[in-house]
């Protein structure tokens, strides 16, 4: 009982801070200094028609890196532990019957996402999206897969190949914007081209496609060692 009220009395706290927030909340009626100067020198400076894109990947370059790395940490630790716990509860496993309607159907649709997860991080630089969501594109057609047979396996191998060649080729790109363009990750590497075009905004899709690959990777990784950690259960 103790616990159901102090439960309820923090939510309810919570609850009265977001309200307060709520109810307070003034709109700024003009940018502040820095957003100004995204909002105005992006398209010249960068080259990207996505402000969000070029802020991201650009002018916190460095943050993004940070996230990456993050990214690849947890799904170390999780493969990690997972195998530890296939090498303590090894059983035999048996294949179960899979409707041929449901593989054929996984078959033809995984590509076609992975193929949508491919576009979303290509046009990161031109729309709304980018190398984390496609990422995560690619990686949900890789579930579709394990969901529609839970016995299949990947190629671990190839998919940590992926994942460095990508990360590895990220931090490349990193540290050639320190020697030939302003810093970090700076686009300039190549040429912006046509502010609106596909072949635009610098190395930004490359970039992208290298983040893209990457997260779909780990992602991928993640999901193939908790199917084959449910497999031994």
């Amino acid at each position: 009982m103790i616990k159901r009220f102090i439960t309820l009395l923090l939510l309810a706290g919570i609850g009265a801070i977001f309200a307060s927030l709520l109810f307070t909340y003034v709109p700024d009626s003009e940018l502040n200094r820095t957003a100004d100067y995204y909002a105005g020198h992006t398209a010249s400076d960068i080259g990207a028609a996505n402000i969000v894109t070029a802020i991201i990947v650009t002018y916190r370059g460095l943050d993004t890196l940070g996230e990456v790395t993050v990214l690849f940490l947890a799904s170390s630790i999780v493969g990690l532990v997972l195998s530890l716990g296939q090498k303590q509860h090894k059983t035999q496993r048996n294949r179960v019957a899979v409707g041929e309607l449901l593989t054929t159907g996984s078959r033809f649709l995984a590509p076609l996402i992975m193929l949508l997860g491919v576009y979303v991080f290509v046009n990161g630089h031109l729309t709304p999206g980018g190398g984390f969501q496609g990422g995560a594109i690619i990686a949900s057609g890789m579930l579709l897969l394990l969901l529609a047979d839970p016995l299949r396996h990947f190629s671990h191998t190839l998919i940590a190949t992926l994942e460095s060649f990508s990360g590895l080729s990220y931090v490349a790109l990193g540290v050639l914007g320190l020697f030939m363009a302003g810093g970090f990750l700076d686009n300039r590497i190549l040429p912006t081209g046509t502010l609106g075009e596909l072949i635009s905004a610098g190395a930004i899709p490359l970039i992208y496609s290298l983040i893209g690959l990457k997260v779909g990777a780990e992602f991928s990784s993640m999901l193939a060692s908790l199917s084959e950690t449910e497999d031994l259960k």
